[in-house]
């Protein structure tokens, strides 16, 4: 078990002392890199920026700090706007097995923010090169999805605000409760009033 495990967590806060800029980068994984740059640069367009190896001795040698456990596997990078990056490590064929998005732990999928435009655009995209995709759909008030697996089985989507045009979404501000609103569900969690005070320090009355 990790340090982090171990630490005593029941002392929820959200005071906004610490700031967050967004996602740097996400590492997800394949076993066919040509066909993952095929899909994510030539069928939605996403710009690849960093194709390398990992280095010798990051894989199944004392420096692995976290890393999929093979030596010298492809390690790709995607802008996926907003100055955050979408990674990608190789696996060796056969040496994994399919994830399961629903267990614990795992990532059931990720949604990009896009402009109403560029929506519609990876839309026709996906039309062209007959790969199937659900939405859009209001998948919350103001809120917009397509849903589309990509080859490598990972479940993603494409969400604009159609109110805000072609400018900055504001996504937090458009999902962001009031208090009474949070609390209808947190209760439901627990009736620790001191636990319920401290998760919603962050919310309006």
């Amino acid at each position: 078990m990790t340090d982090t495990a171990l630490k005593d967590r029941s002392t929820t806060r959200a005071d906004g002392d610490v700031r967050f800029y967004g996602v740097h980068h996400l590492a997800l994984n394949t076993d066919d890199m040509k066909m993952t740059v095929d899909f994510y640069s030539g069928v939605l367009g996403m710009r690849l920026v960093h194709a390398m190896k990992v280095p010798p001795g990051l894989g199944t040698g004392p420096g692995n700090r976290g890393n999929p456990p093979f030596e010298e596997i492809r390690h790709y990078f995607f802008d996926m706007g907003r100055d955050g990056l979408l990674a990608f490590f190789e696996m060796p064929k056969g040496k994994k097995q399919q994830g399961d998005r629903n267990a614990l732990g795992a990532m059931q999928h990720v949604s990009f923010a896009v402009s109403p435009e560029s929506q519609t655009r990876i839309c026709a995209r996906l039309k062209a090169t007959s790969v199937p995709f659900d939405g859009p759909m209001e998948i919350l008030p103001g809120i917009f999805s397509i849903y589309v697996f990509d080859p490598n089985d990972i479940r993603l989507e494409f969400s604009c605000q159609p109110k805000n045009g072609e400018s900055e979404p504001l996504i937090v501000p458009q999902v962001t409760q009031s208090k009474d609103e949070a609390l209808r569900e947190l209760k439901t969690l627990t009736a620790d009033k001191g636990w319920l005070d401290r998760a919603t320090a962050g919310l309006k009355d």
